[in-house]
């Protein structure tokens, strides 16, 4: 393996380290990754790079002091953008054609803190138009592809991270998470994604679903580099220590968050349970149906009737007019449209429906879970993050689980949706591949404020866990 090949196989860490301390200079880096990107565009993963920008602003750092040593902890790493994050001077299209023409003049909050603590900016990433969607098959810009299987689907909406994470074409990506956007696609392509809890990382810049369920997040190949990232947008700490698992209490809610797991997945899943029992942690039965049913009766109706006002209110910031009736006639994904439709009319959400499900149902799913942290003292829930592997594009508006069809967007996000509409932290692991060949990955859910605790727990279960797999195609890439 030649030396380019070798520099994308580093760590966000590993890579900031190095490149703080003058052992690689950041045009090097810079450059194996843009060579990689390049070399993997027909996985659709980036909608929008700037090589030239990139590389100047690498030469910018060689040829400047090296940083104080904990000043900038992410020195001289080129991170990616799923694109309905703002980056100043660079398209924030959302995932839609109509949007082509938006170039934010500001960065988003996340944007700014991560280019403060040292970041550069490899590009935006593909998504689900307007993120509303879980498969990241966007019928206007194509879609993203899996890294294990290119017939297949990342997992949405931010899919462009997964296919350009799992190809070691970045070291770490930001994403957002309304009901499972960052973990969904973390688990379809055996990636660490973890979504902090709402509020914790700055809102203003996003392209908004809902603004009390919507929050930026990271995707990664490890642990550690979430913990750096979080690092630099919230203030977490640098360094975790991977908490010890012997005696640790998790919680597995069978109700909902185990049932119609498909075969595949579930085996997996149990098996990766006993290596946790093996390592000391004990697992703690315990009832959270009442989450999933809240969730399941409440969750669209808070999004659907916040999305208009939320997407306004996006577009003021940028002074651009708004027209809800014209962004939904160009929207192009058919899984995608049918969402936007049910916005006017007779089928809007009520603002009676809206405040009962907001005000009522939303603080019995917190209590809920609040409740059961502390009736069974858990560090954690732990379950498995989508009940299903990736489904093959084109075959992905409905899919078979269990044996039976039913909607990829319900199936997808069944169990991601509640931790996200409850505003909980939560960290999707990989479990390794299923016995189809697919990976899985497996949820860690926290209790609210926890993260810095959540993440320590994730890192000692990622230590007991076996190594994430590499997608064959990074090794066809590794031996050209």
């Amino acid at each position: 393996m030649n030396r380019i090949h070798a520099l994308t196989d580093l760590s966000a860490r590993e890579a900031a380290g190095q490149m703080a301390r003058g052992e690689l200079r950041a045009t090097d880096y810079a450059q194996a990754l843009l060579e990689r990107a390049s070399a993997i565009a027909p996985f659709g993963a980036l909608l929008h790079q700037d090589p030239a920008a990139l590389r100047a602003a690498a030469a910018a750092l060689d040829a400047a002091p090296r940083p104080v040593p904990g000043t900038l902890p992410l020195y001289g790493v080129p991170l990616a953008f799923k694109d309905n994050i703002d980056v100043a001077g660079m398209p924030t299209t959302a995932g839609s054609p109509w949007m082509a023409d938006h170039r934010p003049r500001m960065h988003a909050g996340v944007t700014q803190r991560l280019i403060d603590a040292g970041a550069l900016v490899l590009g935006k990433t593909n998504l689900h138009e307007w993120s509303q969607g879980v498969t990241g098959n966007n019928h206007g810009f194509g879609p993203s592809r899996n890294p294990f299987d290119a017939t297949r689907v990342t997992g949405g909406s931010s899919g462009g991270n997964a296919a350009l994470l799992g190809l070691r074409a970045a070291p770490a990506a930001i994403g957002t998470d309304t009901g499972g956007s960052v973990r969904v696609p973390a688990a379809l392509c055996g990636l660490v994604g973890f979504r902090p809890t709402v509020h914790r990382w700055p809102d203003e810049g996003l392209v908004p679903i809902s603004p009390t369920f919507d929050t930026a997040g990271v995707m990664a190949r490890c642990v550690g580099d979430c913990v750096l990232v979080d690092h630099a947008v919230a203030g977490g700490p640098l360094q975790i220590a991977p908490t010890p698992l012997t005696g640790v209490r998790l919680g597995v809610p069978e109700a909902y968050f185990w049932e119609e797991v498909d075969p595949p997945v579930a085996e997996l899943a149990r098996e990766r349970l006993e290596l946790l029992r093996t390592a000391g942690a004990v697992l703690v039965p315990c009832d959270l149906a009442e989450a999933g049913a809240l969730f399941q009766e409440g969750s669209m109706t808070i999004s659907l009737h916040e999305i208009l006002p939320a997407l306004a209110a996006y577009f003021a910031r940028h002074d651009r007019p708004f027209d809800a009736r014209a962004l939904t006639d160009a929207v192009v994904s058919p899984d995608v449209r049918p969402l936007f439709e049910r916005l006017f009319g007779a089928t809007a959400i009520t603002p009676e429906a809206y405040a009962h499900a907001l005000h009522t149902l939303r603080p019995r799913m917190q209590a809920a879970y609040r409740n059961c942290f502390a009736r069974h003292d858990l560090a954690a829930l732990v379950f498995p993050t989508s009940p299903l592997t990736a489904a093959r594009i084109g075959e992905d508006v409905e899919v078979t689980l269990c044996g039976r069809p039913t909607s990829a967007f319900s199936a997808y996000i069944r169990n991601t949706g509640p931790a996200g509409m409850a505003g909980l932290p939560a960290v999707s692991l990989p479990m390794g591949l299923a016995s189809n060949g697919l990976p899985a990955g497996l949820e860690l859910t926290g209790a609210q404020g926890t993260d810095t605790a959540l993440l320590a727990l994730a890192l000692g279960i990622e230590a007991a866990l076996p190594e994430a797999p590499i997608a064959p195609s990074v090794q066809k890439l590794a031996s050209n």
